[in-house]
């Protein structure tokens, strides 16, 4: 165990820009779990300020305040945590749907397969975001709703990924020999197909995380994700869009808080999938 990990330590060394993704997915792990001690102003998460609104950057207020003169930066790093949490719920509840489904499907096939595939190719004939955007404004615009339309957008994916994985290692030399054995089809799943299909669905999931956090924020950003005062990063662009020109900061500083999250997930995600694919490695 410790000699591959040793090697996946080297395979990771051998991209600096795998290094880069891990260490800022680390620190924003870190805010979220230490947003408290660390925003300067935790209460500025709800307080209102009337009398600061509108405050350029400044070593009072680093980001600047709000239009309700609330502290920015103490609000972008609470939006950290919200922002891994609906990442971290979506990608678990898509893995939960879509893995199962795929590897029922691509382990017994048939009229099984036949059906669960129809279902998922119904489901993939939308853009996520359509879909996800469908569903949120008919369950009603609120954090958890948004959360529930992604991962339902979301859970075809993996139902795909795994089903080509299983097609593959269900013809493999110790499945069959375990299916002569007398293997339940239960033992099957989990104990040989399951283990050896998940390298290129953990990968997915860790560049899926990103996805999420945007297709989140966009939610929010139209009205159908999290409402105010949740200091949620596309929320908090979708209110100062409107000062924008005269107050440049409201928007920006969460903007940036998007594009180096989503920018970490996917580099790290790559840099997974190197790793765990030998046969993708760079020369």
């Amino acid at each position: 165990m410790w000699k591959q990990l040793h090697n996946v330590a080297l395979r990771a060394k051998r991209n600096p820009l795998t290094v880069i993704g891990l260490f800022l997915v680390a620190v924003f792990l870190l805010l979220a779990a230490l947003a408290p001690w660390i925003a300067p102003y935790p209460q500025d998460v709800w307080a209102v300020h009337p009398e600061e609104r509108f405050s350029p950057p400044s070593t009072q207020h680093w980001f600047g305040t709000d239009e309700l003169g609330r502290d920015i930066f103490s609000r972008v790093i609470f939006g950290t945590r919200i922002s891994l949490r609906i990442g971290m719920i979506v990608v678990v509840l898509a893995f939960a749907i879509g893995v199962p489904l795929g590897l029922i499907a691509g382990t017994f096939g048939g009229l099984l397969d036949e059906i669960l595939m129809r279902v998922t190719d119904m489901f993939l004939s939308f853009p996520p975001l359509l879909l996800a955007m469908a569903i949120s404004a008919t369950l009603g615009a609120s954090l958890e709703n948004a959360m529930v339309a992604i991962a339902i957008a979301w859970w075809p994916w993996y139902a795909r990924l795994i089903r080509s994985e299983a097609l593959s290692i269900r013809e493999r030399d110790y499945v069959e020999a375990a299916r002569a054995a007398g293997a339940t089809w239960v033992r099957l799943l989990f104990r040989h197909v399951l283990p050896n299909s998940l390298a290129p669905v953990i990968v997915q999931a860790s560049m899926d995380f990103g996805s999420v956090i945007l297709t989140s924020a966009s939610l929010s950003f139209l009205g159908l994700g999290a409402q105010p005062p949740t200091p949620e990063w596309g929320l908090m662009i979708n209110i100062g869009r409107s000062y924008f020109l005269t107050h440049w900061w409201i928007v920006t500083f969460p903007g940036l808080a998007i594009l180096i999250t989503v920018l970490s997930f996917n580099i790290t995600g790559d840099g997974l999938r190197e790793i765990l694919d030998p046969k993708a490695e760079r020369w």
